[in-house]
């Protein structure tokens, strides 16, 4: 059975729920520089929802980003939440995928704008990996 995935910011006050069985229209890694900027990452994953399959309580704050581009994040704790470009994602909205309450929900399905990755990001594979933060 089908359950409604959710999620939000860190102190709760923004939260939002997908419609029970919707899929996102692709979900994948932005290494662009306005992501990077905007979330303080080096990348950032991104699921893409048709707007009316998105139910949002609470009130996101926005920041208009680019000339058609606008961010939401939580006015409180500054979780970024979501992105709405109207141009490229008409009725859409991309929801940042590590805000869900299960981010394994959705799987990535590919990396967008690599001309911008950073270039120690395509060698994480052969760093030290610990599970909990190395004593």
């Amino acid at each position: 059975m089908d359950m409604a995935e959710q999620g939000g910011c860190m102190c709760g006050a923004v939260r939002y729920e997908i419609r029970e069985g919707a899929q996102p229209v692709h979900h994948a890694l932005c290494h662009c520089r306005d992501c990077q900027r905007a979330s303080g990452t080096p990348a950032t994953s991104w699921s893409l929802f048709q707007r009316e399959d998105v139910t949002i309580s609470g009130e996101p704050r926005s920041y208009q980003s680019s000339e058609h581009a606008e961010r939401q994040f939580c006015g409180t704790c500054g979780t970024s939440l979501f992105y709405r470009n109207e141009q490229i994602f008409p009725g859409q909205i991309d929801i940042q995928s590590a805000t869900f309450d299960h981010p394994d929900a959705f799987p990535v399905q590919g990396q967008i704008q690599t001309a911008e990755r950073i270039g120690w990001m395509g060698k994480l594979d052969g760093l030290p990996s610990f599970e909990r933060y190395p004593g």
